[in-house]
């Protein structure tokens, strides 16, 4: 198979045979193309260097993408048992630069590159045994266990591109050339950039889940747009028509730029583009694994704070309203020269999908219509900042995907680049960065008198993460006390004359008892395996509110506020670090505690026995660990082979609490009796759970 020119896979066509086939092969040439890539670094040493340092070094990315596999196998109980635990923790998580990532290089004992190989040719081999042995029937939709596959072959596919940003950024005598990624040798006289008319009209965004395509969460579902007419540029801004903002002194006048914007350029100190090199008075270009003579004819290569300042800049010079298109409008133009979707073309009509070169092009090599480079060659900026289509609804296979965007900071790019391919080089993909960040993403400018809308506020939507804001921060409900603030005072209770430096908040939701926690504690580790979760407590952290709507009945809603200050606890944020992770398999990086709190867990574990039996391993001599739990235990959380309590044992009923005696006993004393705490969580104006939580509290031996 051509490694260059391999396409995503129709799921809604031909014989499961013939599809298992077709996946298979998909699945091996993705493996191939991402170990080709890393093919590029000259030494095992480079794996380790840092040349982007919000993000991890490279030797992470060669283990995530099969790790990341694994975990949702796992996830999607397709798979029980782990390959190697410790690397499908450590490799886990640390793709976007979110605030929960751990980049301290502290934390972790990098494996070898060897170890990382080995691993993945583990993985791999699981993988082919797995296509092979899942059963498969057409279509293949969201809910189809084949989707999961499909998942990780697509998530490996942007990592391809991703990783592909951080080795350009590598010191140059770290990499070696390779014929896969040789470089365009197109270059000449830059074309003069133009505005030209574009009707408006009517766009919908969004797809249903019958697409014939497998695609992220983000872009199912369905938008309707009126675009007013406006004007775009014939070409994407090329290296030669944003040097005239270099020249002119773009990136020292401070009104050009937002106050983002501004500040970054403060802190980089930026004077140009991140892949010009000076030289003299000139400059040359950093491709790939090369530094060529700059080719001012190829697009530039900017973030997106540099791309709007560039407008501002446009915009000043010319009077007229220039800005970034929005997403509405890339689609706009896209839908008027009715461009073939991938994989639905003989040849990509784009630089894009590798089928051309390693690197971009001339901007006037593609053209469509009046324009060119509608798709491919670098991604373009919008100014929308992402966020779900109306009927968007996570996957639950990999809750963090989206969601953790959707917190406006975080702009779409539209159309891929040189590098983008499967799933990035279709229409519908819809991925998002922070405005700081560089991809292999440049810029189309726009003229539009169509105001620009942007959410000011965001309110949860998402039901069940609504839900534990109000039953962790709002009012409570039948004179039932709040259930997180309680946690922590028996905590509070149970350690008074004992240490109190770290706590972990093991299921931690959105943070109120990890929060109440370092009231007491000096550090506290808020955990939670839910990214939806997280991602509000690290927004509370962060900005000390969070916003969320309650049903009220039917369509009708509430607006709700949640702030740390309503509750004295902006005082002690700083004592508070939010990660997300599996309670059943932490990164070593997380012991030494003195107290640890099992809120709501055990019983939504897929292996809690495993749980309780190395829970030990975290705390020190002394420590305490408070479980609470109603014990519902449910078979599509946790396989019954697996449950602590709640069935006969021979014979006689066998009880969750005497399950935790067993598990406990060799490692932990009873400390108090088991008390009730009853909770209510509030599911609509009218409609409400009533729970009883038995806490048990041990003291490791």
């Amino acid at each position: 198979m051509n490694l260059r020119d391999t396409r995503t896979i129709v799921l809604n066509q031909g014989t499961p045979s013939e599809k298992r086939e077709e996946i298979r092969r998909y699945f091996h040439a993705t493996f191939d193309l991402d170990e080709k890539l890393y093919e590029l670094l000259a030494s095992k040493e480079a794996f380790y260097l840092r040349p982007e340092p919000l993000r991890h070094p490279l030797i992470f990315y060669f283990g995530h993408t099969a790790s990341f596999f694994i975990n949702k196998l796992i996830v999607a109980g397709i798979r029980t048992q782990r390959i190697n635990p410790r690397f499908e923790s450590m490799f886990a998580i640390g793709v976007d630069e979110m605030s929960w990532d751990d980049l301290n290089p502290d934390h972790y004992d990098w494996p070898t590159v060897d170890e990382v190989k080995a691993y993945r040719d583990e993985v791999r081999a699981v993988v082919d045994q797995t296509i092979s042995e899942l059963t498969l029937t057409m279509p293949i939709r969201w809910d189809n266990p084949f989707w999961v596959v499909m998942m990780g072959i697509e998530h490996q596919r942007i990592h391809i591109e991703t990783s592909s940003v951080i080795i350009r950024r590598m010191p140059i005598d770290q990499l070696r050339p390779l014929p896969l990624w040789t470089p365009c040798t197109e270059t000449g006289a830059p074309p003069e950039n133009e505005l030209v008319p574009v009707a408006g009209g009517k766009v919908i965004l969004g797809k249903s889940k019958d697409h014939p395509l497998y695609g992220w969460d983000n872009e199912f579902g369905r938008q309707e747009n009126e675009v007013w007419d406006f004007a775009a540029s014939r070409y994407l801004v090329s290296n030669h028509e944003f040097l005239g903002f270099v020249q002119d002194r773009g990136y020292e006048q401070e009104e050009l730029w937002t106050r983002e914007g501004w500040n970054w350029v403060q802190y980089t100190k930026a004077r140009h583009p991140l892949f010009w090199i000076p030289a003299g008075e000139d400059y040359r270009y950093r491709a790939l694994a090369q530094i060529i003579d700059m080719p001012w004819d190829w697009p530039v290569d900017v973030n997106y704070l540099e791309a709007k300042a560039f407008c501002n800049w446009m915009a000043e010079r010319t009077g007229q309203p220039i800005r970034l298109p929005t997403e509405a409008e890339w689609y706009r133009l896209h839908q008027l020269h009715n461009i073939p979707d991938q994989p639905d073309w003989d040849r990509a009509p784009g630089n894009i999908n590798l089928e051309h070169w390693a690197s971009s092009c001339p901007v006037n090599r593609f053209r469509f219509g009046e324009f060119f480079d509608l798709i491919g060659n670098v991604w373009q900026w919008t100014e929308s900042t992402i966020t779900g289509f109306n009927g968007f609804e996570v996957h639950p296979f990999y809750d963090d995907f989206s969601t953790p965007t959707f917190d406006t900071r975080h702009n779409l790019i539209k159309g891929g680049s040189w590098i983008s391919t499967g799933n990035e080089a279709t229409i519908h993909s819809r991925y998002a960065f922070r405005r700081h960040f560089f991809q292999h993403a440049g810029l189309r400018y726009v003229a539009s008198q169509q105001q620009v809308v942007l959410p000011e506020v965001m309110y949860e939507t998402d039901t069940a993460v609504s839900q534990y804001c109000d039953f962790q921060y709002g009012e409570s409900y039948f004179g039932v006390p709040n259930y997180a603030v309680r946690c922590a005072e028996i905590c509070r209770h149970l350690t008074q004359a004992r240490p109190r430096r770290k706590a972990l908040d093991l299921g931690c939701a959105v943070g109120r008892t990890s929060f109440e926690l370092a009231k007491d504690f000096e550090e506290v580790t808020g955990i939670d395996f839910s990214a939806r979760f997280i991602r509000i407590a690290l927004q509370l952290k962060e900005k000390g509110i969070a916003h969320y709507e309650l049903i009220e009945e039917g369509d009708l809603v509430s607006y709700h506020d949640a702030r740390l200050s309503d509750f004295g606890l902006d005082q002690v944020v700083d004592r508070v670090n939010f990660y997300q992770g599996d309670a059943a398999n932490l990164k070593p990086l997380f012991t030494g505690y003195d107290l640890v709190l099992a809120s709501n867990l055990i019983d939504r574990l897929s292996d809690p026995r495993r749980f309780l039996e190395t829970i030990h391993e975290r705390m020190n001599e002394g420590g305490i660990l408070v479980i609470a739990s109603p014990y519902t235990w449910l078979k599509e959380f946790t396989k019954p082979e697996n449950w602590v309590g709640g069935f006969r044992r021979g014979g006689e009923p066998f009880s969750t609490l005497e399950g935790l005696h067993e598990l406990l006993s060799p490692r932990f004393e009873p400390l108090a009796d088991p008390q009730d705490l009853e909770f209510v969580i509030r599911e609509t104006r009218r409609k409400f759970q009533h729970t009883l939580s038995e806490v048990t509290a041990w003291i490791r031996r």
